[in-house]
């Protein structure tokens, strides 16, 4: 697990996020998906570039485990 994305229970129904925040990871990735550029997304989210990043391995580690 990435150190800037945690899963708890307790927050977002157990979905992945950015930690610190609740921003779930698919909303990132949905963002990007949807033409949304990264300034866009630190803007609308209030997360990093890394944070960005993390979502993108995070999503990679996902497609590559299928």
């Amino acid at each position: 697990m990435n150190e800037r994305i945690i899963i708890d229970p307790q927050i977002c129904h157990g979905k992945p996020i950015i930690r610190g925040t609740r921003v779930p990871i698919v909303r990132i990735i949905d963002g990007l998906a949807g033409d949304m550029t990264k300034e866009e997304i630190m803007r609308e989210y209030e997360v990093t570039e890394e944070d960005i990043a993390a979502a993108l391995s995070y999503a990679t580690e996902l497609i590559e485990a299928e």
